[in-house]
């Protein structure tokens, strides 16, 4: 098992196959390796729609619990639920899921208590080293006195929690239509959403981790392509898509037309900065929109930017006291939820910004979506530091042009921008790009890609 393990313990997570790569016996390893690292006396450990999922839930349970810790699981949940239960409860926790990945995939993410990341620098690599350790030689040694197993359900706790975070009482009536993709949005929205004057159209709400519809991949657009129909066929006032674990949060408006990830973050960050009196920090990562940063100082607010990634924007958060932090990704972080993600705290700013007005979503965004942007763009290369450098010495002579690799490469001009970063796992290269008109958006992007693809 040890080789397998540098396969599935990612930056992040653990993250693979299941049974090929990963199985009950070493999520019970993982469940003690946990304890140890954490040095804990107890921990809360929930888990996603998947096949696999309960079954490696409590293995990881039943490891932690020879280890003399308390286990308190909450069952069926979505990861944002998870770190309310981390938080509220300030307990180490555990959630298995793959998010949008396929059906045959599993993982953990882990925290610390209140919802603190646990990535390879805190703590993942130790912990990856003792399941190495104890899956080659011995298993390790019980506790003297077994921890307990509990059952505990947070579900109307955490969507009281919520709602108690946004201002939903003077909204207007509005029909949303919500695209749960057979995860585990089916699970939360239905409570998170009662008593709002809300129609809800549900679709996919039914929770089955063989995805038969569509992959919960909201980022994809193949993916929000039956929500988009339904928006449209149904008058609705706006769509929300969720992704596999439902930490994620996609919107589109009443024509079904996607509304940027980086418009939401300018939209949130701004509600933030007026409920804490136009002043506060917001993070942001380096391939969010220039409308981010624009509309943060224009309410008062200092944008910070930052790599991308839920380790680096945490840290960031905690480290500057940050009131809200926002990815390209759609990944959305709050101070008051534990500086942790949560797609539905930003649904719910939505659903009140939206409810607040008459007008319709697609002109309440058009402020805070002012460039024309490429989306995310995926190369297949042989050797991504070669390209890199292709890239760079095609650029840095350039006048006008400033070049920072606090994250790969960002290249930047008065007038456009892009940045190419490589993934971590796979021979891929990332391009990002955004300019003042779709003419030179396309015309720096293509420059681009031929440098990429050679």
């Amino acid at each position: 098992m040890a080789a397998d393990l540098s396969q599935i313990v990612k930056a992040y997570d653990v993250r693979g196959v299941v049974p090929d790569q990963w199985d009950e016996p070493l999520a019970e390893l993982f469940g003690a390796a946990f304890a140890q690292v954490t040095g804990t006396s107890a921990i809360v450990v929930g888990h996603d729609m998947r096949p696999s999922s309960p079954g490696l839930s409590r293995a990881f349970a039943r490891g932690a619990a020879a280890r003399g810790v308390d286990v308190t699981e909450i069952g069926l949940c979505s990861t944002d639920q998870l770190y309310y239960a981390s938080g509220v409860l300030d307990l180490p926790g555990a959630m298995f899921t793959a998010s949008h990945n396929p059906a045959q995939y599993n993982g953990i993410k882990m925290c610390r208590a209140g919802a603190a990341p646990v990535g390879q620098d805190t703590g993942l690599a130790d912990i990856r080293e003792l399941v190495e350790t104890w899956a080659d030689s011995s298993a390790p040694e019980p506790a003297a006195t077994a921890g307990t197993i509990t059952q505990r359900d947070t579900l109307e706790d955490y969507a009281a929690h919520l709602r108690g975070l946004v201002d939903l009482t003077s909204i207007r009536p509005l029909k949303v239509v919500v695209d749960a993709g057979n995860g585990m949005g089916g699970h939360t929205v239905p409570t998170v959403f009662a008593g709002l004057p809300l129609t809800l159209v549900p679709m996919y709400f039914e929770m089955d981790g063989t995805f038969p519809n569509h992959e919960a991949n909201p980022l994809d657009p193949a993916n929000i392509v039956d929500l988009q129909k339904r928006v449209r066929e149904e008058d609705a006032d706006l769509g929300i898509a969720f992704d596999g674990d439902a930490d994620r949060c996609f919107v589109v408006d009443e024509n079904g037309g996607p509304i940027s990830p980086s418009a939401i973050t300018a939209l949130v960050a701004s509600r933030e900065l007026a409920k804490h009196g136009g002043k506060g920090i917001i993070i942001h990562n380096l391939i969010t929109s220039w409308s981010v940063p624009e509309v943060v100082r224009e309410n008062g607010g200092t944008p910070v930017r930052t790599r991308v990634g839920h380790s680096f924007i945490k840290a960031e958060m905690a480290m500057s006291g940050a009131i809200f932090g926002g990815e390209h990704s759609a990944h959305y972080y709050f101070a008051d939820f534990w500086n942790a993600d949560t797609g539905m705290l930003a649904a719910l700013h939505v659903l009140a910004t939206l409810g607040g007005q008459e007008g319709p979503l697609s002109g309440l965004v058009a402020q805070y979506d002012r460039y024309a942007a490429s989306g995310e763009i995926n190369s297949t290369v042989d050797d991504q530091t070669a390209r890199l450098a292709a890239i760079k010495a095609a650029y840095e002579a350039r006048e006008g042009v400033t070049l920072d690799e606090l994250d790969g490469l960002t290249i930047t001009s008065a007038d456009w921008w892009f940045n190419v970063r490589a993934s971590n796992t796979e021979p891929l290269l990332r391009l990002n790009a955004e300019a003042r008109d779709e003419a030179t958006m396309t015309k720096i992007r293509d420059e681009a890609l031929a440098i990429i693809r050679g």
